[in-house]
């Protein structure tokens, strides 16, 4: 009868008697289910810093720029422009952290901090989109799609992948079954519940009456089985209906962050960063299995010294404040916390003398993850010594993503799914476990 009419048939059957963390009595294609290989993570919040973070200002000091200050650099075109910002020694692991990140500093001992990231093409739409599904220029899955895919969701109630802004192909399904697309909340501090998650409640009807829609909805699938073996409208039709009718009360629910004490909204911040990080903990603690928040504001082409500065205090508190909520909870072990842009910048400045800033260089980046069985208090690869590009221990973003599937227990090379005559997948034919950032 379809996937989404069995999908259907488990809603009816389990409304009433489902708990509180939605879990399902049937097997469905979204329930959760166990990966091939041992993991400790089984959510990921990733924090994407849209724009592309200079990584010599933030996690990657390269006190060699100073003593090349306004002087041409060995084999670069343009002149040094060394950071503004200082470096020091953080936590146990003593990693090297920009002031500029003085809360986030207090946790590197749970980072692996990567310094070795390249990627392919340094322009903002390309890199973002190879960032998000492994594909330059073919529409592709995401990652939050493929983890989905291959783990479904530990709430039934809620959609398994979701995102907090953001590009629509960062979230794609693409060929892909929709039920794995991300769903997009348009989300604020200070934000009306009502207004937060749109067109889930039927303001016409009785939760009864909906039920004999559905119910309806099934009958007709049936009718009409054979006609969906071609056509899918009908079923996908259904799972929508459905994941709204599901979502009416526990959505709502996880983004009402008055539930949370005024202690903990404040250690977040209250600004719109802090809120959004705060509901990120809310969805994962609800069996939410992706969630990605778009944190960006990094094109730093000009002013630089200013204007990395202010982005960086718009993540510093709450990013630090989810790490640590997160290991209170216990949840940080289960949990992979990711932070990072599509590329890096230069290490000569580009021609606006007066407010300098830096331009785009996909050879040589950082990012750090936590949590979620990643080592801590590590730093893995290394850039040149200005950082013009990555030359230790090189990281593309295939293998980036080999290492966050390996962390979530899979096999980069066998999670598939057949589309077009190919079993395609999130690495393409290419990336390599980076198996030193794992613990």
């Amino acid at each position: 009868m379809g996937m989404g009419a069995l999908s259907l048939a488990m809603m009816l059957a389990s409304s009433q008697t489902a708990g509180a963390a939605g879990a399902p009595t049937a097997a469905g294609p979204l329930s959760p289910k166990q990966p091939p290989l041992k993991a400790k993570a089984k959510h990921v919040i990733h924090i994407f810093a849209a724009g592309a973070p200079s990584h010599v200002d933030t996690w990657d000091p390269k006190p060699a720029l100073a003593q090349y200050a306004e002087k041409t650099l060995p084999g670069l075109a343009g002149v040094a422009l060394p950071s503004p910002y200082k470096f020091s020694k953080r936590g146990q692991s003593g990693i090297e952290v920009s002031e500029v990140f003085p809360k986030l500093g207090l946790h590197v001992d749970d980072m692996t901090v990567i310094r070795s990231l390249w990627t392919d093409a340094p322009a903002h739409e390309l890199a973002s989109r190879f960032m998000h599904t492994g594909s330059l220029q073919l529409p592709k899955p995401s990652l939050g799609s493929w983890t989905v895919y291959g783990l479904g969701t530990e709430n039934q109630n809620l959609p398994g992948f979701i995102t907090l802004g953001g590009e629509p192909e960062h979230r794609q399904a693409s060929f892909l079954p929709s039920l794995y697309q991300g769903v997009n909340v348009n989300y604020a501090r200070n934000m009306r519940l009502d207004k937060v998650l749109l067109n889930i409640k039927n303001q016409f009807v009785t939760t009864d009456d909906q039920k004999l829609q559905l119910a309806l909805a099934r009958r007709l699938n049936g009718m009409h089985s054979e006609k969906l073996r071609k056509e899918d409208q009908l079923e996908s039709r259904i799972e929508s209906f459905e994941m709204a009718f599901k979502m009416q009360t526990e959505a709502t629910e996880a983004f009402d962050i008055s539930k949370e004490t005024q202690a903990m909204r404040e250690s977040y911040g209250e600004t719109d960063m802090g809120a959004k990080l705060l509901v990120a903990r809310r969805l994962v603690e609800r069996g939410v299995r992706f969630v990605q928040v778009n944190a960006g504001g990094w094109d730093h082409h000009e002013n630089l010294e200013v204007n990395l500065r202010k982005r960086a205090e718009d993540i510093d508190q709450p990013a630090a404040a989810l790490l640590a909520d997160l290991k209170k909870r216990g949840l940080l072990d289960q949990t992979l916390v990711i932070w990072g842009g599509e590329f890096g910048r230069t290490v000569t400045g580009n021609e606006r003398a007066i407010n300098a800033g830096r331009d785009h260089n996909g050879r040589g980046f950082c990012c750090w993850m936590a949590g979620g069985g990643v080592k801590g208090g590590n730093v893995y690869g290394a850039t040149d010594e200005f950082g013009a590009r990555a030359e230790q221990n090189k990281v593309h973003i295939h293998d980036l993503h080999a290492t966050i599937l390996a962390l979530l227990g899979f096999d980069h090379t066998k999670l598939t799914y057949r589309y077009n005559g190919r079993d395609f997948r999130l690495t393409d034919n290419f990336g390599e476990v980076v198996k030193g950032v794992i613990a």
